[in-house]
């Protein structure tokens, strides 16, 4: 029987894991941001009516409004337990800024290098 460290990944797997995740989150979104953004210019109203535009999309933007506060409480409350409260307004922007598929590895990575 294999003990649980041998196929438990590193930390320092899991931090290449996260921190490639991270990239990853901030490439995608970004991509189709970009091409919204050619296309239409930087229209807050535009983007967020297109959020919203069929049951589908309002579906998916929904399910990223709810885990992205999810997360912001979590990441909160585990800061706070660190002492470090201030810096959840860092993982908040990215969020709010590229999306909560950079935010959360980025949480992660950063979370995994605080232990190592």
């Amino acid at each position: 029987m294999q003990s649980s460290s041998s196929i438990t990944p590193s930390k320092s797997f899991l931090s290449w894991v996260y921190f490639d995740f991270l990239l990853l989150g901030v490439a995608v979104p970004m991509y189709f941001f970009g091409k919204h953004f050619l296309a239409h210019g930087f229209s807050l109203p535009l983007l967020l009516e297109q959020a919203f535009v069929n049951p589908v999309a309002t579906a998916l933007t929904s399910d990223l409004l709810i885990s992205s506060f999810v997360f912001w409480l979590f990441a909160g409350m585990q800061l706070q337990a660190k002492g470090q409260l201030h810096r959840l307004v860092i993982f908040i922007a990215l969020n709010l800024g590229i999306g909560l598929s950079c935010a959360l590895p980025a949480y992660l990575w950063w979370s995994r290098r605080q232990h190592q």
